[in-house]
């Protein structure tokens, strides 16, 4: 027994005398190497693929037209400049140019921009790029939403892909792609900070996306995608004291793109319902002056003389509580749900009146054009 406890001592003694060697030493042959990890922590995500998807589909936008311009230091005001504007030795033309982006959502040579980028253009040339230029042409355009389409005639134009607007949420990674300050197709990144940004005085019709992706001049009209490369967006205006990118920038969803890019390539316009009132929100100072108690809802502040609603006898005051059966929430929210409607259609529309509810039914007309109001 003394002898096998002996065994057992000196078997331990050199397997720990042979650990401590290993341990220590550290021979080559039992190292395991292993590759050095980068400084800074993990490798950051790469969206290299998406840019190579989306990039190939946005454009730069050349465009110029002639202007007249005072000669004299005096008619630098835009008043006296404009009685003079045509007066002989006052003024002068010469040619203006300017720059913006644009995104090729057709093979067949379809581009969208917006419609300021493109405005009283009399020269639009667009620079794709794989280097090729070309001469665009305006389809149509649509001023509430500062929206145009261009068709370009070349050969194997890449389009880009419309994303899942529907899926988009605040918080998604967005990459703002386009021309800025015309120095080249920049890709900037960003996150979607707000959806749904409206009362802007940008459009008549406001529904943004709003990002904190850099969108400076130069980028209106470019595309605003996801992590995939997908089109989610145009990118429209900024909120900026200086000119640059404040970390506020605003797009236009890309499924009512899509819509307007469908309306104009199809009719070469964009048509709208129309009831021919003007709405307002439903204010304490609105109910007092009309002596009714406030209901939500909106309240009808003006009624178009032979328009659809004078038609159909709605009155200035009447509160209309709901349309085709669904609470209304306010005066933006009425108008977006009157512009799908086709002209000829008709709509239910819940008023109050002397305060009582009644049922009016209003045959849908077509909005007339109006001018242009968007501004970069």
């Amino acid at each position: 027994m003394r002898r096998l406890w002996l065994l057992f001592a000196q078997t331990v003694t050199v397997c720990l005398g042979i650990l401590f060697i290993v341990s220590t030493l550290q021979p080559e042959w039992l190292v395991r190497r292993q590759a050095p990890k980068p400084a800074g922590g993990p490798l950051a995500a790469s969206y290299a693929s998406a840019v190579a998807r989306a990039a190939p589909a946005v454009v730069n936008i050349f465009t110029s037209k002639q202007v007249r311009t005072p000669i004299a230091p005096l008619l630098a005001d835009p008043d006296l400049a404009r009685l003079f504007r045509d007066v002989p030795g006052f003024s002068q033309q010469r040619r203006t140019t300017a720059l913006g982006s644009g995104v090729i959502v057709r093979s067949d040579g379809y581009v969208l921009t917006n419609q300021h980028v493109v405005e009283a253009a009399e020269a639009i040339e667009v620079a794709l790029t794989d280097g090729r230029r070309g001469i665009a042409r305006v389809v149509g355009s649509d001023p509430e939403s500062d929206l145009a389409v261009l068709k370009l005639d070349m050969q194997d134009l890449p389009a880009i892909t419309f994303g899942d607007g529907a899926a988009l949420r605040v918080g998604d990674v967005v990459l703002a792609i386009g021309n800025p300050f015309g120095v080249g197709q920049t890709t900037t990144m960003g996150i979607v900070s707000a959806l749904g940004r409206n009362r802007l005085g940008i459009n008549i019709y406001e529904n943004f996306i709003q990002t904190d992706a850099a969108i400076n001049p130069g980028n209106s009209g470019g595309a605003l995608v996801d992590t995939q490369g997908r089109l989610v967006g145009i990118n429209t205006a900024i909120y900026s004291e200086s000119g640059g990118s404040l970390g506020i920038g605003f797009a236009i969803p890309a499924a009512a793109a899509r819509t307007i890019l469908e309306q104009i390539v199809e009719n070469g316009h964009v048509t709208r319902g129309w009831l021919g009132i003007e709405p307002q929100d439903m204010t304490t100072d609105l109910a007092e002056a009309f002596e009714i108690q406030p209901a939500g809802g909106v309240i009808i502040a003006a009624v178009l003389k032979d328009g659809p609603a004078a038609r159909a006898r709605l009155q200035v005051g009447d509160v209309v509580l709901a349309m085709d059966g669904q609470a209304l929430i306010d005066a933006i929210d009425f108008l977006s749900r009157i512009a799908p409607l086709q002209p000829g259609e008709t709509t239910r529309l819940k008023i109050l009146r002397d305060g009582k509810e009644r049922e009016v039914e209003v045959k849908v007309g077509q909005r007339p054009p109006q001018n242009s109001k968007a501004q970069p």
